[in-house]
């Protein structure tokens, strides 16, 4: 076996031919997964280029970087991800967005009774209580911290039972394909809901562990996203439990387990630097998130962020360093999303009140783009009303392309057939926030700055390119298995969507 770990740092890519067969039949021992949520492949340039000794550059040193990868459409958290592990879009995997709405299911109250259609909301609004850290249960145990109680219904052979985020995705996962071949499995996120990680199995990840990033920063009412400080203090727990792992240990220190095969994080610091408008509790005074200029110059809030993130790599490369672990890994850095818009001036908060007026409406959601279902029971009657009725609101909205029934049939699923498509998608002109005024900036839309991430693969052993390519954070999956010595065909995404592992890798 070669014996290389490598780091894998992704943003968002197209598909491009890249054979799927690996040269080396066993290239990396293990994969190391990061993902950096808001870092656009502009922001790792430009980090780069201002601090030429960062762990960043020398990532990159030793790298595979992609300067022109993009996310998916919707470029959600969920969607974002769900790509990065399975090789699929929505069109495949059915999830559009972290909260939804699916045409079959029932509310968490109706035992199944009445009409089905119901909004899916997978985030911090099914935890035990989200106003804490550890969600009301034990990290590391997300069936404790995750209330049944809230979740979705579905009729399973005449049976009322509660939807999990796991048995919400269609199509299998990287952890999964890992687990079946006997390597241990881990990560770290910002919700408990992340424990969709297990896949349809149930089984995908060993080792899951979770705090809540919208709890309550202690003694005030401001949520961990309000203050650059407490969002980094969130994410260095995440970085404590990932090191752990390199040791040797579970997730929370206590118990020995084999280094993962397959590990990693999510990490949220950029992201909120970039959202968050001023200092918030624990902030030192002065500090402004967001850029300065067109050119993504971050403003000194942002800054602190992006300098935090780099020291949390160190703290990642040196931990497989100390244990013998830097050859033999494959480290992936990536981006679930970016973070639109980059240049100030385009900002312009929107209110997405009007959505709720469309004839026949059921539920929205609306970040900087939108996502609307009508009811099932009234589609069919209302649908040429609505239709009407959003291209009247278009530039109260602030929309910028309109995807009619039609033609999200054509780039995705039916809506009239698929219970989870949406009946519209909605793109906004740049710039345009569905917000009151509490941020500068926000994601889920199919604008460039909504898209565009850093992808970058990197291990000691790897000769320094740049691939110009366009590609697709859906090519992450593939790539993750070919460098681990598996058949990335055993993805029902990549099956299903011909989805080709990244160009340009040395295995």
């Amino acid at each position: 076996m070669n014996k290389f770990m490598a780091i894998l740092l992704v943003g968002t890519s197209l598909t491009c031919a890249a054979a799927v067969t690996p040269a080396n039949a066993n290239p990396y021992e293990h994969v190391l997964l990061i993902s950096v949520d808001g870092l656009h492949a502009v922001d790792l340039a430009n980090y780069v280029a201002t601090h030429p000794k960062s762990t960043m550059a020398s990532l990159q040193k030793t790298g595979v970087f992609y300067p022109n990868a993009v996310t998916t459409n919707p470029s959600d958290s969920f969607p974002g991800l769900v790509a990065q592990v399975t090789g699929g879009t929505p069109a495949v995997t059915g999830v559009y967005y972290d909260d939804s709405f699916d045409r079959s299911y029932f509310a968490a109250d109706s035992k199944c009774q009445g009409n089905p259609g119901t909004e899916v909301n997978f985030a911090e609004s099914i935890d035990i209580d989200d106003t804490r850290l550890d969600a009301g249960g034990t990290p590391g145990k997300p069936m404790t911290q995750i209330d049944p109680t809230k979740l979705p219904r579905a009729l399973v052979n005449g049976e009322c039972k509660p939807v999990f985020p796991h048995d919400f995705v269609r199509v299998n996962n990287v952890f999964e394909i890992v687990r079946q071949h006997g390597g241990r499995t881990a990560w770290s996120d910002k919700h408990p809901a992340y424990e969709w990680l297990n896949g349809p199995s149930g089984t995908g990840v060993d080792d899951f562990y979770a705090l809540e990033q919208d709890s309550l920063i202690p003694g005030t009412k401001v949520k961990t996203t309000g203050s650059f400080k407490a969002e980094r203090e969130f994410d260095a727990a995440h970085v404590k439990a990932v090191i752990n792992e390199i040791k040797g240990l579970d997730s929370t220190g206590a118990t020995k387990q084999p280094v993962p095969a397959l590990f990693g994080l999510n990490l949220q610091s950029v992201s909120v630097g970039q959202k968050l408008p001023k200092a918030g509790p624990g902030d030192e005074a002065g500090l402004i998130g967001g850029y300065a200029d067109a050119d993504g110059t971050p403003n000194n809030g942002l800054g602190v962020q992006l300098d935090y993130v780099d020291h949390a790599l160190g703290e990642l490369v040196s931990a497989l360093h100390d244990n013998k672990l830097e050859d033999t890994t494959l480290v992936v850095i990536a981006s679930k999303h970016g973070q639109s818009p980059i240049d100030p001036s385009k900002f312009q908060p929107t209110d997405e009140d009007p959505y709720t007026k469309t004839p026949g409406y059921a539920f929205h959601i609306a970040d900087d783009a939108s996502l609307i279902w009508l009811k099932p029971e009234e589609r069919a009657k209302a649908l040429t009303a609505a239709t009407q009725y959003l291209k009247d609101q278009g530039k109260a909205l602030g929309i910028g392309q309109l995807l009619t029934s039609n033609q999200v049939a054509l780039a995705y699923q039916d809506p009239a057939s698929d219970t989870r498509a949406p009946d519209f998608i909605v793109t906004v002109n740049p710039g345009v926030v569905y917000t009151g005024g509490k941020k500068i900036a926000e994601h889920g839309g199919n604008n460039a700055n909504d898209r565009s991430v850093a992808l970058l693969l990197s291990n000691p052993s790897i000769q320094p390119r740049a691939i110009t390519a366009l590609v697709q954070t859906t090519q992450v999956a593939p790539t993750i298995l070919q460098a681990l010595g598996y058949d990335p065909k055993e993805l029902q995404a990549v099956q299903k969507e011909a989805t080709q592992a990244l160009p340009g890798t040395p295995f």
